[in-house]
């Protein structure tokens, strides 16, 4: 996963248009909040949904399925991975 240095500072500049920020202060006056615990909020949802996505394979009932059936039942090895189990190195 990748990381990012992190400063010191815990300071974020935000730079946006007006109507964005019209609409960012609308939500926030329905949500009885303030705009830092909105944006902060909002921002760490999307961050966490962005890494749930990049971390995590969803799969299918059919592709489950298949999955486990291919771990409980696995091919025969072909050439190509006999080859590659016979250069790796022994550590035994």
């Amino acid at each position: 996963m990748p990381q990012l240095p992190v400063e010191g500072n815990s300071r974020m500049s935000l730079r946006i248009p007006t109507e964005e920020k019209v609409l960012l202060l609308r939500a926030v006056a329905l949500k009885h909040t303030n705009l830092t615990d909105f944006v902060i909020s909002s921002a760490m949802e999307a961050a966490r949904s962005v890494i749930d996505q990049a971390e995590r394979l969803r799969l299918s009932g059919r592709d489950s399925l298949l999955a486990l059936d291919l771990l409980e039942n696995p091919p025969a090895p072909n050439a190509k991975l006999m080859a590659a189990a016979k250069a790796l190195p022994n550590l035994l």
